[in-house]
């Protein structure tokens, strides 16, 4: 057979290989697809989808920033300053006055010796994961952290170990059992919208000469003095590596790492996400010092977001409508069944409600949810609408 004939067939199994893949997907309700919006720039909660309009309730965007004049402002100052892009890697060329400045800030409000730049969360911790550990580390981690933490631990060849969820007696045991080089968690969940103990995962690490890595993408700009994340929690939380994004609270779109000198100087030097990548704009970190200036210069945001999670709440009890014990802006409902899930998604789209439906294997199975976030922006009108349609599908289904 000749060599064509060979690089023929590899294609075609790959091509029915992806069909067969997507068709099984679709069979099982587990299918994702992307969807066109038509977003209005001067009302961040509403958009229009094949030209019937939505009220939005799945955006991580949790103080309405991304639409906010200030960010908007110095988004357009930034590319004004430095141009659009940062044309190269941050070894090379890629590395401002923009970038430094913001990772600086980064550093007051966290408590941090040093921070390094990612234009992702995914990307940063993927970096941190695959480039810290070694095949001869044993991590452990809680059950539910992120598909990013995941991915970046195989990568590296270490070893994990996943304790329950929340559950500091079930750490306490890992460590008894493999003595971890480190453990792992997120701030607050992004699927259960629940904080991690962190005080006690903290003494338990301290305890073990263990790392603890936390990955604050839900928590920063929200929890702790200020909103400024896991650190300011409580002065007893030592965290060695924290993860923070941009394009949740902040608004904007970037993450960075934060930890000691060290930590940082071994990344720049060793993880190849940073510097093989172009790096984040300057205007992205121009947007995102700002959003850290508003978060501590009007409080009044986080207070309005709390004032609608309370009132959201208020409102499911009074309906009958069964809720989880998070008290942040991600109130996820779970129904169990993926088919029923999206049932309801879709009756409440009918409805011009958009929440996340989330199934298997983003959570576990039996575990499938309509993943439902406040913000600030949203009003009281919006959100009693919603909950009424939503007791009406469940409590009639």
């Amino acid at each position: 057979m000749s060599e064509s004939s060979n690089q023929f067939q590899a294609t075609e199994t790959l091509a029915t290989r992806i069909v067969d893949r997507n068709l099984a997907l679709k069979q099982q309700g587990l299918l994702r697809q992307r969807i066109k919006l038509v977003l209005d720039p001067n009302q961040s909660n509403y958009f229009e989808v094949d030209a019937l309009p939505y009220v939005n309730f799945s955006s991580n965007d949790y103080l309405g920033l991304a639409t906010s004049n200030e960010l908007t402002e110095a988004l357009y100052q930034g590319a004004k300053d430095y141009g659009v892009g940062s044309t190269a890697s941050s070894l090379v060329v890629g590395y401002t006055q923009a970038h430094a400045k913001l990772e600086q800030a980064l550093c007051d409000v966290t408590g941090h010796e040093a921070a390094l730049l990612f234009c992702s969360g995914f990307s940063a911790n993927n970096a941190l994961m695959k480039t810290l550990f070694e095949a001869n580390d044993l991590v452990v981690a809680d059950k539910l952290i992120h598909a990013s933490v995941i991915d970046g631990i195989q990568d590296s060849g270490a070893k994990l170990k996943r304790f329950s969820h929340n559950d500091v007696e079930s750490a306490k045991s890992h460590f008894e059992r493999f003595k971890p080089t480190a453990l792992i968690t997120e701030s607050v969940f992004s699927m259960d919208g629940d904080i991690a103990p962190l005080v006690e995962l903290s003494a338990l690490c301290q305890q073990h000469g263990a790392w603890l890595i936390v990955d604050d993408a839900h928590g920063f700009g929200v929890i702790g003095e200020d909103g400024f994340g896991a650190t300011r929690l409580n002065a007893d939380i030592k965290i060695d590596a924290q993860l923070v994004t941009f394009g949740k609270a902040l608004g904007g779109q970037g993450a960075a790492i934060l930890g000691s000198q060290a930590l940082i100087d071994f990344l720049v030097a060793n993880a190849r996400h940073y510097i093989y990548s172009t790096a984040l704009s300057p205007a992205s970190a121009a947007a995102a010092y700002t959003a850290l200036t508003v978060i501590e210069t009007q409080p009044e945001l986080r207070a309005k977001l709390d004032e609608n999670i309370n009132y959201f709440r208020k409102q499911c009890q009074e309906n009958n409508i069964e809720l989880t014990g998070s008290t942040t802006a991600i109130q996820p409902i779970i129904l169990g069944d993926s088919a029923k899930t999206m049932a309801v998604a879709k009756r409440l789209k009918e409805h011009g409600f958009w929440l996340g439906a989330i199934r298997p294997p983003t959570v576990p199975q039996g575990g499938a949810r309509l993943r439902l976030t406040l913000n600030a922006n949203h009003c009281q009108q919006d959100i009693s609408a919603l909950v009424n349609v939503l007791a009406d599908i469940l409590n009639n289904d």
